[in-house]
């Protein structure tokens, strides 16, 4: 079964997108091409607290996944 993400309400495509930036911001840390601190920077530009909520909830899992302290 195939899903067409354009097809997706604006909100459920920004939560896809939110969890991408998540994933490599993460892979960026796990690299060593990264700070913890551009998480931090990344969550400050995110001014709707759910939107917020979300990315922290899904840098939160991509640290657990890819093993990242």
């Amino acid at each position: 079964m195939s899903i067409n993400l354009s097809l997706l309400p604006p909100g459920e495509k920004n939560k896809i997108e939110l969890d991408k930036q998540a994933s490599f911001l993460i892979w960026k840390l796990r690299e060593a091409k990264a700070t913890p601190d551009e998480i931090d920077q990344q969550a400050t530009k995110i001014l709707d607290e759910q939107e917020k909520a979300w990315f922290l909830q899904s840098v939160e899992k991509y640290k657990r996944v890819m093993g990242v302290a």
